[in-house]
């Protein structure tokens, strides 16, 4: 069955030692978003799975690089945390954490693998909307080209994904490009989870 995951190169050794071309890719859509995330936290790491028993075998596979901390179910389907033992470096920093979102039915992404990081921009706004306005602030650059990102192939989404019990409101912002995505929020995911206890 790990001959799957090794074909889709979703086996977590393949998918560990292509974090450097990640991380590079994220830096060059940071660049064009226009946020320096030079000092910012990189919270965790997303893969993107499109079937389900392949999700499957690959949370179990992950679960020998870590501890699973969170199986909460978000917009109709789990997405699991997994706290790594061995913490990998990712834009200079280590990752705690890396998220397994399930598939969510009907929907597939073009590529599955390495998706998105997470970045913490500490924050006290509850909406997504007054986090963007302060990010505009925290990012010159950024909001001097929020108006050109359709132009230059940039998707950008505002959320307030919440789990079930979780009590802390983590708006998110988040910038997608050629199947790669940065999103920023407030708070850790590790201060999610905490917080649903």
């Amino acid at each position: 069955m790990c001959d799957l995951l090794s074909e889709k190169r979703l086996n977590p050794k393949q998918m560990l030692s292509d974090l450097m071309s990640f991380s590079m890719r994220i830096e060059g859509l940071a660049r064009d978003v226009g946020i320096d995330i030079e000092g910012l936290v990189p919270d965790h790491i997303a893969l993107r799975i499109n079937d389900q028993s392949v999700a499957e075998l690959a949370h179990k596979e992950w679960l020998n690089f870590g501890d699973e901390i969170s199986n909460a179910v978000i917009n109709g389907r789990p997405i699991i945390v997994i706290e790594l033992a061995d913490k990998p470096l990712f834009l200079g920093q280590t990752i705690e954490c890396l998220e397994l979102p399930y598939p969510a039915p009907g929907k597939s992404y073009p590529q599955e693998g390495w998706e998105h990081v997470e970045l913490v921009v500490p924050s006290g706004a509850e909406s997504a909307s007054d986090f963007l306005e302060e990010l505009k602030q925290t990012f010159p650059k950024m909001a001097e080209r929020w108006d050109t990102y359709t132009r230059a192939g940039i998707k950008t989404k505002l959320s307030s994904p919440k789990g079930e019990g979780e009590r802390l409101p983590n708006p998110t912002v988040a910038f997608k490009k050629d199947g790669i995505c940065i999103k920023l929020h407030p708070w850790s995911l590790k201060q999610i989870v905490e917080s649903e206890k």
